[in-house]
């Protein structure tokens, strides 16, 4: 008989297990979806009904299911469809992908059913559920149907978020290094959950981070605080400016596909400036007529947090709900039981996790700065977005709108191929001309004018040209703002000890620690390993040390001393976000002026609109530009043209200065002329030459086992010939096992292998060729990564 249920574990064995039905109960209470309690040997696990009248297998006798977490499916059907198609493409099961997609609360089986029913026990935990007999489980079973039952975790089962209160230097003793470590945590990761805190840093943390609670420097959060950072909503609607007519006809060709049944998915090609934000609201505004939800996405907190207040400011009544990783897990659980209830919000604005919510009518999903590599998470479930986008808009008959001024190579092939049709807008909203690029010839060009000298010291600017300091004094003098792109944290890449002639490296990687003065620490950008400073050279003893190169923040404080006083010098970057509430501030004080130039990172070119900013400088355009990553051309020419893009979008016209050690390189001219498409021709044409995508499908295996293992290298070898024999078979192709790019992180060597293949299938064929002879070597690691965004 087809009478019981097919369940997927969501922790550990993460396998698909086979109930019965529990007494007292029947087969229609149990929809896919479904969470529920079920035993696994002496212990309960939460599981999620994957199947629903499944066979038993042949001579087995079934234990039943204990008991449900919820009456109605907080994951429906079309959610199981979801995550089996990640487990597909993962080559995993659907346990594991619940299980790292579902918030830990939802996964946890530490429960308390509470029972209002007279003659019912007032609260039982589910071990208590458990002893019982079946008879008695049988009495309860009305009281659940009926409402008078109900499920919540047990107290202390909360997890807060646990967050930086104070940025760096902290006022802690030198010798507290358990205090320390747990600063230098929450700074290199950001916000996280105690449970995460704790399995990083071991026992004890708990009161360490209490300690520091109370001193000022740790902020922990749970779900009612937290609650309390999120940007404020507008109470009262603001008029959204009249669409121009470039825009209106954008929307003429959009609508349809709006309608679509079956889901359709557009590009919106936008040069910088163009208003596709007032595009996205007008959707918005669409949709909800409708009747039906509205993702909204970016790659960052800070834009995500942009696309939420224009959301709150169009369209209070509605209630724009906002999602993102570094919201604590109360909260983030409480929005997913929002989304899956019967309160969904009608437009949820977030970062990539949030396309992972259970909004079940989905019209309309936005992914804006689609080209961002932020959109691919590396870490436990590697994900595109882009990827579950296109499913979800199909899934749910939605609109899929990818937005950019410089879309992903393979995004805008897809575009000219016609599988992404493409709206374009090619005029600034309010008639302003886009900014006027300069290329300035940084060779040779160490000694700057008197304008670049610092007042008080005599140090100079190294890092600006001549023309670059004139061009910022000039701009500063005249009341303008100033943006200073500079792709690099920390105060200096390496600091030189003078005495052995060697730079101070991690311990645990091939690498040199970064110094970070702000934080008084040398810190591995890769593992995390820190180390105070100053103090003796690990290697000699010695105590003399020369930073060398030049980080942001060295620039921002350069800077200070370079500027007139009244020109405050502001920094944003990965260091400053890592405390959402000042990378907040720092954006504030720059939009109303009160600091007038902007030092930062990327992340200075990410969509952000200050109209006063006149001139933009990227200090060192070669960074990037020779990694060992085919998409690293893209990527200097996608970062350049954004950052150029924040110039000239007020009434005044912009100029940008982009300084580079190959002024005559080719690459220069397409950013000179901001000419996105020829640069795109030429680089469609080198891919298809050397047979990279978009043109074959690319799975980067990730081979990695303890340095001392030397064996790890021949196993690394026959997993790698393995492979060889499958490519061959399957008509794909492989290069490696060779060292990675960075061959020593965290104590463990690295080797990798790149799948060229004509289709997804053969990638995962090859790579399961591999992965099979190395069942049984415990210390070697391998993993398979398709379509990476990270080379190294």
């Amino acid at each position: 008989m087809n009478d019981a249920l097919a369940v997927a574990l969501t922790t550990p064995p993460f396998s698909v297990l086979t109930y019965a039905v529990p007494d007292g109960f029947a087969l229609a209470d149990f929809p896919v979806g479904l969470r529920l309690l079920v035993p696994v040997g002496r212990t309960l696990r939460v599981g999620v009904v994957a199947g629903c009248g499944v066979a038993a297998p042949p001579g087995v006798t079934l234990r039943p299911a204990l008991w449900p977490l919820e009456r109605a499916p907080l994951c429906d059907a079309g959610y199981l469809e979801l995550a089996a198609s990640l487990a597909s493409r993962h080559m995993a099961t659907v346990g594991r992908i619940l299980g790292a997609i579902l918030p830990r609360g939802l996964r946890s089986a530490k429960v308390v059913f509470t029972c209002r029913a007279a003659g019912l026990p007032k609260a039982l935990t589910a071990t208590a559920l458990w002893r019982k007999s079946s008879d008695e489980r049988l009495e309860l079973a009305p009281a659940w149907r009926d409402g008078t039952m109900a499920c919540r975790l047990e107290a202390g089962e909360s997890d807060p978020l646990c967050c930086l209160a104070a940025s760096p230097p902290w006022p802690v003793r030198p010798g507290a290094a358990k205090q320390v470590a747990v600063l230098d945590a929450l700074c290199d990761a950001g916000p996280m959950a105690l449970s995460e805190l704790k399995a990083k840093l071991g026992p004890g943390t708990l009161p360490l981070v209490r300690r520091l609670a109370e001193l000022g420097l740790v902020r922990i959060e749970e779900l009612e605080t937290a609650a309390q950072v999120q940007p404020a909503e507008t109470s009262a609607a603001v008029a959204l400016p009249p669409l121009t007519d470039e825009q209106a006809a954008a929307m003429d060709s959009l609508l349809p596909a709006l309608d679509s049944p079956d889901g359709a998915a557009r590009l919106v090609y936008g040069v910088t400036g163009s208003g596709k934000t007032r595009l996205y609201m007008e959707l918005v505004r669409r949709t909800l007529e409708r009747g039906r939800q509205v993702l909204l996405l970016a790659p960052e907190v800070a834009l995500a947090e942009k696309l939420h207040r224009a959301a709150c400011r169009a369209f209070p009544e509605v209630g724009p709900a906002f999602y993102h990783g570094y919201q604590s897990p109360a909260l983030r659980e409480a929005l997913f039981w929002r989304c899956g209830g019967g309160s969904p919000p009608a437009i949820v604005a977030g970062t990539r996790s949030a396309l992972l919510l259970p909004l079940r009518d989905l019209g309309l999903i936005v992914l804006d700065e689609e080209h961002d590599g932020a959109f691919k998470q590396e870490d436990r479930l590697p994900y595109q977005a882009k990827e579950v986008g296109f499913f979800r808009a199909r899934q749910s008959g939605a609109l899929f709108v990818l937005g950019s001024a410089t879309p992903d190579v393979k995004t805008f092939h897809a575009a000219q191929s016609g599988h992404v049709p493409m709206v374009r807008l090619e005029r600034r909203v309010g008639g302003g001309g886009m900014p006027r690029v300069e290329i300035v010839d940084m060779r040779g060009a160490a000694k700057l004018t008197g304008s670049a000298v610092n007042r008080e010291t005599g140090d100079r600017v190294g890092v600006l040209t001549d023309a670059s300091a004139a061009a910022l004094a000039q701009t500063v003098a005249e009341g303008g703002q100033a943006m200073i792109l500079l792709n690099r944290r920390g105060y200096a890449p390496l600091l030189f000890c003078l005495d052995c002639e060697t730079p101070v490296r991690c311990p645990h990687c091939d690498l040199s620690l970064t110094f970070h003065k702000d934080r008084e620490r040398l810190v591995c950008h890769y593992c995390g390993h820190a180390r105070p400073h100053p103090s003796p050279c690990p290697g000699c003893g010695g105590t003399s040390f020369l930073p060398m190169g030049v980080g942001a923040e060295m620039l921002e404080e350069q800077l200070a001393g370079v500027l007139p006083a009244e020109a405050a010098v502001a920094r944003l970057d990965r260091d400053v976000a890592r405390r959402p509430e000042e990378a907040r501030a720092v954006l504030a004080d720059f939009a109303a002026g009160r600091s007038r130039v902007l030092v930062g990172t990327q992340m200075l070119s990410k969509g952000h609109h200050f109209p006063d900013v006149t001139l933009v400088i990227a200090a060192d355009a070669d960074l990037g530009r020779n990694l060992p990553d085919y998409r690293a051309s893209e990527r200097a020419f996608q970062l350049l043209t954004q950052v150029a893009g924040r110039a000239g979008r007020g009434e005044r016209p912009g100029r940008v200065l982009i300084q580079t050690r190959m002024p005559e390189d080719p690459f220069f001219g397409y950013v000179l002329r901001g000419d996105y498409e020829g640069f795109f021709d030429e680089e469609l044409s080198r891919r298809r030459r050397l047979c990279y995508p978009p043109f074959v499908r690319l799975g980067l295996v990730r081979l990695s086992f303890p340095r001392d293992y030397e064996e790890g290298y021949a196993l690394a070898a026959a997993a790698g010939e393995a492979m060889r024999r499958s490519a061959a078979a399957v008509g794909a192709r492989l290069l490696g096992p060779a060292p990675a790019p960075l061959a020593l992180v965290a104590g463990r060597r690295r080797l990798h292998c790149l799948i060229k293949s004509p289709d997804w299938p053969g990638v995962r064929q090859v790579f399961a060729a591999g992965a099979k002879t190395l069942e049984k070597a415990d210390k070697v690691r391998c993993t398979l990564d398709l379509d990476p965004v990270d080379m190294l």
